[in-house]
């Protein structure tokens, strides 16, 4: 059933291109497609105690486990025990183990590049701003979901 939303119908265009793309490094790496959400979580944030990643993907604290199970066997991050409290466990990506995972990425970052020749300096922050706030959108409607409200 087509509606006609042109404006949506591009948002979601672009929603299934990246949905589809992260689908597609999750097969290259033989991971799932959350655990390279976690990557990049981490990628953005540095590291992270095991809650802050359930927290933040709205993950099940015994999912959460086993996603960085299978990161770290799979030789992208590793767990670090607490100094002071050695019951506290922070993931850190592994320095040397990300090769596969920044080669499985090197397409969509000369593509994302290309797309910078077709827009000014001084625009920039506003796009930045734009999907700033267009993540922050789907966090509150995701938040909403999980709490059942509509």
């Amino acid at each position: 059933m087509a509606d006609n939303h042109p404006a949506e119908d591009v948002f979601r265009g672009f929603l299934i291109a990246v949905l589809l793309h992260n689908e597609v490094v999750a097969d290259r790496l033989g991971l799932q497609p959350v655990d390279v959400a976690a990557v990049i979580l981490l990628e953005m944030r540095g590291p992270l105690a095991v809650g802050a990643i359930s927290e933040e993907l709205g993950l099940p604290s015994a999912s959460t486990t086993r996603l960085v199970d299978r990161l770290e066997k799979a030789g992208y991050v590793r767990r670090v025990r607490g100094e002071r409290d050695r019951r506290t466990v922070t993931v850190e990506l592994v320095a040397g183990g990300m090769g596969d995972y920044e080669a499985a990425r090197d397409a969509s970052r000369r593509h994302l590049d290309a797309i910078s020749a077709h827009y000014a300096p001084e625009q920039v922050p506003l796009l930045l701003g734009l999907l700033t706030r267009v993540g922050e959108a789907y966090r509150s409607a995701t938040e909403e979901l999980r709490e059942g409200a509509t």
